[in-house]
């Protein structure tokens, strides 16, 4: 005899936002719209919207983790995660590198997942480095794209590292700079 196995809602943090009761308050969450119901009052509308934020940051990290999990049980099949997902095998390719170059205890909740995927290239330590940076300095996702093409630099210390540079910012020619430790060095 088969026993059938009980569906289990996910388990989430204590400190995470619970999803709202959609019967009492109305909402609708569709693939395409979030709606509200005719009554939808102040807390509710707050419940709402920090369950929304979480799920919105959250989903690139348990994509890529059930990704992960998935090719590590039942070998790589990109194309069924992909019709079961709806994304592009690339994008989640991408999701689960990003997820495996940064363990959950290194994820910082306070960066999107799109700051993580900027650093994920980098070597443990350069990571960690540019991790403590935006967070300190609450870098854009931009402006941390724009401080990893000028180089590093010690936090704090308002300079660009540019002595290996060009007036035009560029590295003078020749130059190699290590991505981990940040040394120059003509090779």
């Amino acid at each position: 005899m088969a026993t059938r196995q009980l569906a289990t809602r996910p388990q989430l943090p204590p400190h995470a936002p619970r999803p709202p009761a959609m019967t009492e308050s109305r909402s609708r969450v569709t693939p395409t719209a979030w709606t509200s119901g005719p009554e939808l009052g102040p807390a509710s509308w707050i419940q709402w919207g920090r369950w929304l934020g979480t799920v919105g940051r959250g989903s690139g990290w348990w994509i890529g983790d059930w990704v992960r999990y998935g090719n590590a049980r039942y070998g790589e099949r990109y194309k069924l995660v992909a019709s079961i997902t709806g994304y592009d095998t690339q994008t989640l390719m991408n999701m689960a590198y990003v997820t495996s170059r940064f363990e959950p205890a290194r994820r910082r909740e306070s960066l999107s997942f799109s700051h993580h995927a900027e650093l994920a290239a980098l070597c443990r330590e350069e990571q960690d480095r540019w991790l403590e940076r935006a967070t300190l300095e609450r870098l854009s996702v931009r402006a941390l794209r724009a401080e990893l093409r000028r180089g590093p630099r010690q936090i704090g210390d308002g300079r660009a590292g540019r002595d290996d540079r060009t007036a035009a910012g560029r590295p003078s020619a020749g130059t190699v700079r290590c991505p981990c430790c940040g040394e120059t060095f003509q090779p």
